[in-house]
Order: structure tokens, then C-alpha cells, then sequence
């Protein structure tokens, strides 16, 4: 038997761990809903932008079921790049944002008819991505009765 030399093990941990390198890649990432009283998940396709979604849903004499809801609408493959989920901190929502990380377009995805749906891709246009001048707040004095909206 032929002793393994320094170099041919060099070689074949070398192409060992090109092997494993696409393999450990994730192609997906997962974002739960930021609604506090939902238990969805939404998973997209980080090359596709393609996003589903699943959640926990109960059924008589058993321990539960996942209920998952596949692409509807605009949720389908987009063109090739890299793409995300972000999840609002707006507590009551149901949705999250798909992004594309290149392109910077955005849109909203949601499930809707036991699909998930989402908002045909934009980015601002140039007009409207400009700062506008900001406006003075009125004062407001104490005992007037104005309060604050919560957004």
C-alpha cells in the first residue's frame, strides 16, 4: 500500500471541500409574520424570490396539522437574484416584504385564499424618492384635547 503524501492529501481535501461548499448553501430563507397572534412561517427562494408559507393549524383527534399555502398570485418565480423576506414590526400584520438585495425592488406578500399572494415588484421612482420639504407640526398646547396617533 502506497503512503498518502502531503500534496495528494492537499489535493483531495481541497476537492473534498469544494464538494461541500454548494451543498451547505441555503437556498431558502424563513421569516415569521410579524402579526404577535399568528404562528405563520414565510419561506422564499433566495435565487427565485418565489415565496410560500405554513403554519400551525389544529384538527380534531390529533395533535395538529401544518397548513401550508403554496405561491399564488405574483408569489411565483421572479427573475433571477437575491432575494429576501422582511418582516414590519407593525404587530398586526400578516405579511412580510419580499425584497431583491441587486435591484432593490419590493413588494408585499401575504396569504389571501389559502395562497400566498404578492404585489407586482417596485422600487420609488426618482421624483418621488426625493426628500420633500418638511412641513411645520402645529403646536399643540396643553388641555387641548390632540393626542398623538398610533400609526
Amino acid at each position: 500500500m502506497r503512503p498518502f503524501g502531503t500534496a495528494a492529501f492537499f489535493v483531495a481535501a481541497l476537492a473534498l471541500g469544494g464538494l461541500e461548499g454548494p451543498a451547505l448553501a441555503a437556498s431558502y430563507d424563513f421569516v415569521p409574520a410579524p402579526q404577535t397572534d399568528l404562528n405563520r412561517i414565510y419561506r422564499i427562494d433566495r435565487i427565485t424570490g418565489e415565496v410560500s408559507s405554513c403554519q400551525y393549524g389544529l384538527q380534531e383527534g390529533t395533535i395538529g396539522v401544518t397548513l401550508c399555502f403554496s405561491a399564488g398570485e405574483g408569489a411565483g418565480p421572479q427573475a433571477p437574484g437575491e432575494y429576501g423576506l422582511v418582516a414590519s414590526r407593525h404587530e398586526r400584520e400578516g405579511g412580510v416584504f419580499r425584497v431583491n438585495y441587486r435591484t432593490g425592488q419590493m413588494s408585499i406578500c401575504y396569504v389571501f385564499d389559502e395562497r400566498v399572494v404578492c404585489t407586482p415588484q417596485t422600487t420609488p421612482s426618482p421624483a418621488t424618492s426625493s426628500a420633500a420639504a418638511p412641513v411645520a407640526t402645529p403646536s399643540v398646547s396643553s388641555g387641548t384635547g390632540a393626542s398623538p396617533q398610533r400609526p
